[in-house]
């Protein structure tokens, strides 16, 4: 049973973090016509990039340490709550369709499981050992990198699961909208803070907290990518052909880097049995899709490299 002072203390915390103060350009919003309560929400969302650009450095380490995860055999598991556990989940998901990795390495966990997706599974986040039960679930070891995700920095699941990922050995990175010099977790690698302040309606941390998570996740996971060999150019080529709009898109990713025509792209694609990467290097190195396999895998699955190492 929570006593009062334990409920007085929480009380107290909470009303200290930024994320729950007002915002003074917003005050008198319930006043004001539609078109200025879009501006007024406008305005305030035309911060966050700027403050996402000053946690670049600590994202670059965080990038660094994804990817030598990868190399290794390691996974990237998001843990969070409400907004935030939805935006790793989200962040998650998308990477097998896009960029080709295999389900399960990169996978976000959310305070009161999959339920909570759709609706809010109340109290789920408020102890510590739910997180860390979740960690001990999913088999956290010294290969994987577990990234907390929380707009307050204080949520308990969140950081129960990070303070057990750290037990276990694993790297842990923690995303936070909370000023850096408030963070209170001394067990993380990296933290990433950016500041956005005080939401337009206060503590609705889904706005612009959740704007700058989401614009985080994108670049951890992208980057690594990209860092992996998943990307020729500025285009996706390790994506699955696992619905209609992406089996065309794979045709259209050969069409436009190599110039063949949309049959020759299909037959090219169908001897490299509909991975892109090896429909690419057999047309730009000229050879069949055997070779361009093992020129990829000399390659470090880079297709640029590989396509350098048959024409020098």
């Amino acid at each position: 049973m929570t006593s009062s002072a334990d409920t007085k203390s929480l009380f107290e915390e909470i009303s200290k973090l930024t994320t729950e103060q007002r915002n003074p350009h917003s005050m008198d919003i319930d006043a004001q016509s539609t078109g200025e309560i879009l501006r007024i929400i406008n305005e305030e969302d035309k911060t966050i990039p700027y403050a996402v650009e000053k946690e670049l450095p600590y994202i670059e380490q965080a990038v660094e340490i994804i990817v030598k995860a990868f190399k290794k055999g390691g996974r990237l598991l998001y843990f969070g709550a409400g907004t935030s556990g939805r935006l790793g989940v989200v962040d998650a998901s998308e990477c097998p369709p896009t960029f080709g990795t295999p389900y399960g390495m990169i996978e976000g966990f959310i305070a009161g499981g999959k339920e909570a997706m759709f609706r809010a599974q109340e109290g789920a986040e408020d102890y510590e050992e739910n997180g860390a039960k979740d960690v001990i679930k999913a088999n956290v070891n010294e290969r994987d990198v577990v990234c907390g995700i929380a707009a307050s920095r204080r949520t308990p699941y969140v950081v129960g699961a990070v303070k057990k990922a750290k037990e276990l050995g694993a790297a842990t990175l923690f995303i936070t909208c909370n000023p850096r010099e408030n963070f209170n977790i001394k067990e993380v690698d990296i933290a990433i803070c950016p500041y956005v302040g005080p939401e337009v309606i206060m503590g609705s941390t889904r706005m612009k907290s959740g704007t700058a998570q989401k614009l985080v996740l994108n670049m951890l996971t992208t980057t690594s990518m990209i860092r992996m060999g998943k990307v020729y150019e500025n285009m996706m080529i390790d994506l699955q052909m696992t619905n209609k709009k992406l089996v065309e898109r794979s045709k259209r990713i050969v069409m436009t880097i190599t110039g063949v025509s949309y049959d020759e792209a299909a037959d090219y694609l169908k001897q490299a049995g509909g991975h892109v990467k090896t429909a690419l290097v057999m047309i730009r190195a000229g050879v069949d899709a055997d070779e361009a396999r093992d020129l990829l895998e000399k390659a470090d699955g880079f297709v640029r490299k590989a396509i350098e190492l048959k024409l020098s």
